[in-house]
């Protein structure tokens, strides 16, 4: 499974991408503004600075809501950089976007997938990618990971090559379920990351290692 990390914050990024398992980043309007990043000149120039520090993946999202705007907009994006996957929402006029930038070689994101339905409208329309959001679904009291295992299936059936990115995870357990099930990617903060390194009995048996290394050693 290839490890995404979910933000803007460039420190984030530099600590998981030194830990030597991040394999791309995604980001959206919401993370630009969190970090500050406003202006589009200024948020084009992040998504670059993004892209130079990591060697995969970068989502980047677009703003417009009608075909022309996101085309527009899209490509823009995909000439920042080679790693640029131009991101896009679940909605009709993006599934033609979808549609026109697989034709033109440019990879997608759809973002915001919350069904079955989209996710099978995504992939017929060429997305490389499709995020349905785990965490949001289960803030609804709906399985998010039950969606997940069903668009597994769905594409197993028909042999699509559009990747599962399990988005919006929140915990360690969220990603080790995500592989279960086989998600292709997961895209998440760099704390449920690193919690995966987390145990208590790795923690105590690396106290009695080094106690007892020290007592041979006086």
């Amino acid at each position: 499974m290839k490890f995404f990390i979910d933000t803007a914050n460039l420190n984030d990024i530099k600590e998981a991408n030194d830990l030597g398992i991040l394999d791309g980043v995604t980001t959206n309007p919401s993370l630009m503004a969190k970090e500050g990043i406003t202006g589009e000149q200024n948020i084009l120039n992040h998504y670059v600075a993004i892209c130079n520090i990591v060697d995969g993946p970068v989502s980047a999202e677009v703003i417009a809501t009608d075909f022309e705007g996101m085309v527009r907009e899209g490509e823009l994006l995909a000439a920042l950089h080679k790693n640029i996957v131009v991101k896009i929402p679940m909605i009709p006029e993006g599934i033609k976007a979808i549609k026109y930038f697989s034709g033109k070689g440019i990879k997608t994101n759809c973002t915001l997938i919350f069904s079955a339905g989209q996710a099978l409208l995504a992939a017929k329309a060429g997305a490389t990618y499709i995020s349905p959001f785990l965490g949001r679904l289960d803030d609804v009291s709906t399985n998010g990971l039950e969606l997940i295992a069903q668009i597994r299936t769905i594409y197993d059936n028909y042999t699509f090559d559009t990747e599962i990115l399990a988005a919006s995870v929140r915990h360690p357990m969220h990603i080790i379920h995500c592989a279960e099930i086989g998600s292709d990617v997961m895209t998440g903060p760099l704390s449920a990351i690193k919690a995966l390194a987390k145990h208590p009995l790795t923690d105590l048996g690396l106290q009695q290692f080094l106690a007892d290394h020290a007592k041979g050693n006086k």
